[in-house]
């Protein structure tokens, strides 16, 4: 018996800035920008949008901050903030919402101007009593910790991670919008200077600005749109905050996110024509390729370097470039929904995966803590 929440709701409208490097404009200009492309491509206004789901770094009241400077008169609003992977928090609770009547138009935002207000995330106190006496870098170091495991314990190496990077970078050369277009090898990766050991700065992720926009409504509603795309599925996990506390530093609760997603859109690992993954740094492709079904446990090195990730390879992955080439404003998660509904609408020029009609999206946040996934498709899905 199919999950009767499969299919309920759609993405009608996406809105992204792509103004990477912004001096003068706040996170809430590169927010409101990008919510005004989304509602504008799903043919909507402010006036329409009656949900509001919002996580920003800079701000501890987001809901009621963003709703003041777009003017929206809201009956339901969601501020969870589960670091870059909330935006997919966020479609759980719009689909959810939009189904009990709460809302009739959903509006998923985000911006950040991280790069212009000099790289640095301005965040809330957020004290880590186990780590910080140790003065670990944060959050790199979290990342190399749980490189350096997967490399003891699998034998994933150095070359494979920078084949991740590179693979990012060819995807990007494809991508008129992505930040970062030029040549990178294998030996630039490893070459590059060492940050967090083993990853270095060609295996982190590029800091920009930049803004998203999602517009979620029910089914019956979506068919009004040009080029809904149904949400098939969706899950989420939440496993720790400090990498100190990460039950096995090899295996993120992707397994248990993307479990939940596969379940509900009745769908596995082999139905899948296109994968957007949060690419903070270059082991978390390989190991978010592992804990959703696409190889084996430590497999996701050789993998990644076979180039089956690549262009022309058997799994397009990071189409637009990823966070490690194309842009990363600090919580990247709802750029991997953005690229995952622009390829089953087929609006993607030279990096379009022909004949793409199931995406999956997946996010992190904090340290490899939070996890969620989005599976995606097009009206034939259903």
């Amino acid at each position: 018996m199919s999950d009767p929440m499969r299919g309920s709701t759609a993405i009608v409208g996406t809105g992204i800035t792509n103004r990477w490097d912004a001096p003068g404009r706040t996170a809430f200009d590169q927010l409101q920008e990008a919510a005004i492309l989304a509602l504008e491509d799903a043919g909507l206004t402010t006036k329409d949008v009656d949900g509001l789901f919002c996580a920003l770094s800079v701000s501890g009241l987001p809901v009621l901050n963003v709703a003041e400077k777009l003017g929206l008169e809201l009956r339901h609003a969601d501020g969870t903030m589960a670091g870059g992977s909330s935006f997919i928090f966020h479609m759980r609770s719009a689909m959810a919402a939009l189904n009990a009547g709460l809302c009739d138009v959903a509006l998923i935002c985000y911006g950040s101007n991280q790069r212009s207000a000099g790289g640095k995330l301005a965040a809330m106190p957020d004290p880590q009593p186990y780590e910080a006496p140790y003065g670990a870098l944060y959050p790199i170091s979290s990342y190399a910790l749980a490189a350096a495991r997967h490399m003891h314990e699998h034998g994933t190496t150095r070359e494979q991670l920078a084949e991740i990077a590179v693979a990012a970078r060819q995807w990007a050369k494809l991508n008129p919008a992505a930040m970062m277009r030029d040549e990178l090898t294998r030996d630039d990766v490893l070459g590059s200077r060492m940050v967090s050991d083993p990853l270095t700065k060609a295996d982190c992720c590029l800091v920009t600005d930049g803004g998203g926009a999602l517009v979620m409504v029910r089914a019956d509603r979506a068919k009004d749109h040009a080029a809904p795309v149904p949400l098939l599925g969706v899950g989420t996990a939440v496993s720790h905050r400090q990498i100190a506390s990460m039950p096995d530093f090899t295996t993120t609760a992707a397994v248990q996110s993307g479990a939940e997603a596969y379940r509900m859109a009745g769908l596995g690992p082999a139905d899948i024509d296109h994968v957007m993954v949060y690419d903070a740094f270059t082991i978390c492709t390989l190991m978010f390729l592992e804990d959703l079904g696409f190889c084996a446990k430590g497999e996701g090195g050789a993998f990644c370097a076979s180039g089956a990730i690549a262009p022309g390879g058997s799994l397009p992955v990071n189409t637009n470039g990823g966070g490690l080439s194309c842009n990363h404003p600090g919580m990247y998660g709802i750029f991997t929904v953005i690229e995952a509904a622009e390829q089953l609408r087929g609006r993607c020029g030279a990096r379009q995966v022909p004949g793409a009609e199931v995406a999956l999206a997946h996010a992190n946040g904090g340290v490899l803590s939070s996890q969620a996934t989005a599976i995606l498709g097009t009206p034939a899905t259903l």
